[in-house]
């Protein structure tokens, strides 16, 4: 029996389309299960810990926050244009597109009209599933900053939580589905660089969600460091005994010496 370059397409395409699903799938049930093993529950934990410590402090000194929430609204919009204009380029492609005999002899696979234009258009797709989100992440995003900004109102603290948390969510999916797009994008130039392309792509996310150097602190307790400093300045200061009668330059002279003693260590 002959071998046909076009049964390629059906063998490696949903090879690397499993992949990348399977990947996310199995991402999503580490979330679910253990949140702090992936980054995206590391991220989510310090956005949490962020809004607690926002609500401590009074609306109006929270100036910087909000110069870091503007920045990520700034990103997602930039990113939802990005995202639509790529897509407005594919429809454009799809529209100008022909079969030609170049794209048949460079192309090992199958190179038919149908096959062409469902290459254009599962590009398509995920490039919107990616505009819409980013366009929600914004949302989210501003939503949360009119919530912090609020002045002189008690703001529950879960409803700014929630709206951080599904704002980051929202992006993540924006950008999965930019990478679902960069592999349909080498299928155009035939299947075995789009499965050669997953499996690169489920290697670098694997390595770049996993979360195994960070636990999910909470902030608020001094670090290891600034603990010994502090006790063998204390140690030191006990141990050096004053004499009566001293004053109070010979005072201010030992506690210096003690502080140099214990920064130096």
């Amino acid at each position: 029996m002959k071998w046909k370059k076009e049964k390629l397409d059906v063998i490696l395409v949903p090879i690397g389309i499993l992949m990348m699903f399977g990947y996310h799938l199995w991402l999503l049930f580490k979330y679910l299960r253990n949140s702090k093993s992936t980054v995206i529950g590391f991220e989510n934990h310090c956005q949490r810990v962020w809004v607690c410590k926002l609500m401590q402090i009074d609306a109006m000194n929270r100036g910087p926050a909000f110069t870091v929430m503007n920045s990520t609204i700034v990103a997602a919009n930039f990113m939802a244009s990005t995202s639509l204009t790529l897509s407005s380029l594919m429809g454009t492609w799809i529209a100008s597109s022909s079969n030609s005999e170049t794209i048949s002899i460079i192309i090992y696979g199958d190179t038919g009209s149908s096959i062409i234009a469902l290459k254009y258009i599962s590009i398509l797709l995920f490039f919107l599933l990616a505009f819409a989100c980013f366009i929600q992440s914004s949302r989210c995003y501003v939503q949360a900053n009119l919530l912090l900004s609020m002045p002189k109102a008690q703001v529950p603290e879960d409803l700014a939580v929630d709206a951080l948390i599904n704002g980051r969510n929202f992006w993540q999916v924006g950008l999965r589905a930019v990478y679902f797009a960069i592999t349909m994008l080498m299928w155009i130039f035939g299947p075995i660089p789009m499965v050669v392309s997953s499996a690169s792509m489920v290697a670098v996310l694997y390595v770049l969600d996993s979360n195994t150097k960070y636990l999910l602190p909470d902030f608020s307790k001094p670090s290891v460091n600034e603990d010994k400093k502090r006790k063998r300045f204390d140690e030191r200061f006990e141990q050096r005994e004053m004499p009566v009668g001293s004053s109070e330059l010979q005072v201010n002279a030992a506690i210096n010496t003690a502080l140099l003693s214990a920064a130096a260590i």
